[in-house]
């Protein structure tokens, strides 16, 4: 959305709020936001970061609520396990989840970055407040930044950058809690980190990567690393709801003076918009790849109006169509058929996670290996089976012969076959016939597995031996 302004004025759009014309980064200082939207925001993330730091200590069934082990290709979400033999359950969620992402930014613009991701939910309401309660406001900020290094700005600093390795370590080891188990967890720090050596190599890393973010990187995450804030500008159209300037009440924009007659806009040129910015952007520019709406312009601008007895909302959450022609939010064929698409991969997702079995097994006659004759006679195949017992509970397993009939199965290491709950097992076992029960290379073979007497599947497999005429 374009100011008339603006229009006359693109070349923000050649550059960035935060690099100079020598290619140098522009630190940006934003001035501490305060507004009712600012509120909202603070109580939404503080329950939010509530969550997640009560989530590795969450179990259900003495299992965690949300486990994402990568290490042990094992996954539990809500108490329910996911291993790789579940991948297409798992890409559709994922699926569903990035369409619907997609959906709300196209009705709702990027309002995911600015209230509900973790990049901005720890920089805004963690680091930066530590920022604030240390160094000051933004003109505090720029005047420490720029003075001499002398003993008040070394303390600051010191005091600072501890703070804020603290937090990212407490960070780093909520993201740890969730990939490894809070249980794993206490383990390496009852028996310290030596008795952890990998565990604690990678919880380093990850305390330095959170570090170097939120120290360092900040805004530069949002405008240039993270792939959705560059996908956004596809995705909105004339009616996504963003935060958006009022061109058309505002301009033309200028100081108010006493006595004076020409008629102005609403906007004063006041820039606080601007200094309260994270990403340091003019909205008054229009909907900019920067923006990650935030709505701390809104509280700026809407503090102003009041104090000049104008009407809130020359900053606001609104989409062009509603500031050009004053239309309200509708659907449109492309949102219909997003949502669309939405619920039909939910079904999906939701029939294969009722039907799924819970025990999977796999079935393999050893490769590489041909027939053997046994000492009584009989012609036997090794045969392998494979299980994934994605259960809380151990399965005993029985084995029975189905097809062909007269067939034996003996187990390489005894009868007493248990899967571990959580696991994956593997057995094997020879299968004998006798002679005159070969009529081809290929004997169609079916083996039941049971447990505690209940079918859990039944499998299908080939016998290869001679012919006997």
């Amino acid at each position: 959305m374009k100011s008339a302004q603006a229009l006359d004025q693109d070349h923000f759009r050649d550059e960035l709020s935060n690099v100079d014309k020598k290619g140098k980064r522009l630190w940006i200082h934003p001035k501490k936001p305060k507004g009712s939207f600012y509120n909202y925001r603070t109580w939404f993330s503080w329950f939010l970061m509530a969550l997640m730091f009560i989530g590795p200590f969450l179990k259900l069934n003495d299992r965690p609520l949300l486990l994402l082990n990568v290490l042990e290709r094992k996954f539990i979400i809500f108490g329910m396990v996911f291993w790789p033999q579940d991948l297409n359950l798992f890409a559709l969620l994922m699926l569903s989840f990035i369409l619907f992402i997609v959906l709300f930014t196209v009705l709702f613009g990027r309002v995911w970055c600015g209230w509900a991701c973790p990049q901005t939910i720890f920089m805004e309401m963690l680091f930066r407040k530590v920022e604030y309660l240390i160094d000051g406001d933004s003109a505090q900020q720029k005047k420490l930044a720029n003075q001499e290094w002398n003993t008040e700005k070394i303390t600051k600093r010191v005091l600072k950058h501890t703070l804020f390795w603290i937090l990212s370590f407490v960070i780093a080891n909520t993201f740890l809690g969730y990939i490894i188990g809070i249980d794993e967890l206490k383990l390496m720090v009852t028996d310290g980190p030596l008795a952890h050596i990998g565990k604690f190599i990678s919880l380093s890393i990850f305390t330095t990567v959170f570090y170097f973010v939120f120290a360092s990187l900040r805004e530069l995450v949002c405008i240039f690393i993270c792939p959705y804030g560059r996908l956004q500008g596809l995705m909105l159209d004339k009616n996504s709801m963003v935060v958006a300037y009022d061109f058309v009440r505002g301009e033309p924009r200028g100081k108010m003076k006493k006595g004076e007659e020409s008629p102005k806009g609403d906007c004063i040129d006041c820039k606080l918009c601007v200094n309260v910015c994270p990403t340091g952007i003019d909205i008054r520019n229009g909907t900019q790849l920067e923006c990650i709406n935030c709505t701390a312009c809104i509280d700026a601008c809407d503090e102003v109006m009041v104090k000049i007895e104008k009407p809130k909302g020359l900053v606001r959450f609104a989409s062009l169509n509603n500031i050009t022609e004053g239309k309200k939010l509708k659907l449109n064929l492309r949102n219909g058929a997003y949502g669309v698409v939405l619920i039909a991969l939910l079904s999906v997702f939701v029939y294969l996670l009722t039907t799924r079995k819970l025990v999977e097994t796999t079935l393999l006659r050893t490769p590489g290996m041909l027939y053997q004759k046994t000492a009584d006679g009989n012609i036997s195949n090794l045969y392998t089976i494979e299980f994934v017992n994605k259960t809380f509970d151990e399965l005993p397993i029985t084995l029975q012969i189905i097809e062909p009939a007269g067939s034996e199965i003996k187990m390489v290491e005894g009868d007493n076959v248990v899967v571990h709950k959580e696991s994956v097992g593997k057995v094997s076992f020879f299968l004998q016939m006798k002679p005159e029960n070969i009529k081809k290379l290929n004997t169609p073979v079916r083996i039941q597995v049971l447990s505690n007497g209940k079918l859990i599947e039944e499998m299908k497999s080939k016998f290869n031996g001679p012919i006997f005429k």
